[in-house]
């Protein structure tokens, strides 16, 4: 497992990247029962509902205010939003196709990442895939958030811990990608509330803090608004079939 790819100048769509990957790892399981963990807004969710009608998903937040968020403006029948935590997921065990964690993985503590990948692995059925997507601890979008929320040692942790599990053998690693994900701010204002104005966390900001970032940002605007590209890395684990002497099922 490499934790950044600093070579990597390809640029992709989230949507486009799980596509390949369920059609590369998931087969010949079907897309059918998916968990979402730390949804957040539900962008991500939201959108593989619609690109997989047919599947069963259920999304897990622990913020509250955005839990309830999600939950009054659903439209989608094949959504449940729950609360819950990766380190202590309210599901039982194998009945699940595929985990998904789109840039919340490094938002557990760093304390219950082990935990959490057990979970992961329990709720998964034999065969299903873990997909892990992380924002490299790089790149210009990645400086100016720095300035208010460094996560550079979360991110570490949660790549370490992604390591110890692959490391075992209950666990089988069956990809890893890299590549740079477009991420689009009308203005600053539009970036303020989406990045630092989030209901989950409290940065601490002060006017003085807003506008060293806001400096940072204003000169990557343009009439269009400003683009980034952020980089990526995705790593998806199966749950092994079968555990390597233990003669039975994982």
């Amino acid at each position: 497992m490499k934790l950044i790819d600093r070579a990597c100048e390809t640029v992709r769509e989230e949507m486009d990247v799980l596509r390949e990957v369920f059609a590369n790892t998931l087969a010949p399981l079907p897309v059918r029962d998916l968990l979402e963990i730390g949804c957040g807004t539900a962008d991500m969710t939201r959108r593989i509902a619609d690109a997989w009608p047919g599947a069963n998903i259920r999304a897990l937040e622990v913020d509250r205010i955005q839990l309830e968020r999600n939950q009054t403006r659903n439209r989608h029948n094949n959504i449940r939003y729950e609360h819950g935590p990766a380190e202590a997921i309210p599901y039982p065990d194998d009945c699940f196709d595929a985990v998904l964690m789109f840039k919340s993985l490094h938002h557990v503590p760093t304390a219950l990442l082990d935990q959490a990948l057990d979970e992961i692995f329990r709720v998964l059925r034999p065969g299903g895939i873990a997909y892990f997507a992380e924002p490299v601890f790089t790149g210009q979008l990645n400086d100016i958030i720095r300035l208010f929320h460094d996560e550079e040692a979360v991110r570490l942790a949660a790549f370490e811990a992604l390591k110890r599990a692959g490391a075992g053998n209950r666990w089988e690693f069956a990809d890893e990608l890299h590549y740079l994900a477009p991420v689009r701010f009308n203005d600053f204002a539009d970036f303020e509330r989406k990045t630092m104005r989030v209901t989950h966390s409290n940065f601490g900001l002060t006017d003085e803090l807003v506008n060293t970032v806001r400096r940072a940002f204003e000169p990557h605007l343009n009439t269009h608004g400003a683009t980034f590209t952020r980089p990526m890395r995705v790593d998806v684990l199966r749950k092994a079939r079968r555990i390597a002497g233990l003669g039975g099922r994982s």
